[in-house]
Order: C-alpha cells, then sequence, then structure tokens
C-alpha cells in the first residue's frame, strides 16, 4: 500500500503535479470562512460594495495558485472589504457623505 502511492505521487510529480502545501491550505480556508462572513454581512447590512468583496475573498483562491500571492491578495481584499465596511452611507445626489 505505502509503496503505491509513492509510485503514485512520484508519477504526478513527473506529470508536474504537486500537492498544495499546509499553509496554501490554511490561507485557503481561512479567506474562504472570511469571505463568507463578509459577504453575509454585506448582504444583511445592504453594502453593496462589502457583499462584492466577500464573493471576491471566496473564489479569487481559485485562480491564485502560489502561497504568498493568496496571503498578499487575500490580506488586500480584507483591507478593501474593511475600507467599504467602514466608508459612510451617501444618499444618491445629496452631496457629502451623511452621519
Amino acid at each position: 500500500m505505502g509503496d503505491d502511492l509513492r509510485n503514485s505521487l512520484a508519477l504526478l510529480e513527473e506529470m508536474g503535479v504537486t500537492l498544495p502545501t499546509r499553509a496554501y491550505l490554511v490561507g485557503l480556508l481561512l479567506f474562504g470562512v472570511i469571505g463568507i462572513v463578509v459577504f453575509w454581512m454585506g448582504r444583511k447590512r445592504r453594502k453593496p460594495g462589502v457583499k462584492w468583496t466577500g464573493l471576491a475573498l471566496m473564489l479569487y483562491p481559485y485562480v491564485v495558485w502560489g502561497t504568498v500571492p493568496l496571503y498578499v491578495v487575500g490580506t488586500a481584499l480584507c483591507g478593501v472589504a474593511w475600507w467599504y465596511w467602514r466608508k459612510p452611507p451617501t444618499a444618491p445626489g445629496c452631496g457629502p457623505p451623511l452621519t
């Protein structure tokens, strides 16, 4: 059984397929859960910028393959979500932000 697994892993490596690291899997789970919460809160509070940023947090790991880019993009998207969350609401056509 152990030899079959090693042979399968060696064959995958020869084909150029590598398994993700633990750090990548933790980041994937972390930013996915943060994305779900941000999306839910944006939808609940009717803040479209927060909602769409949460959706981006859930989906971007499917296009980012490296561990470092995963954490950099995830941290940046968390910052964007925080910025949208703290942004004061504005009424359309009324000028300055409402407080």
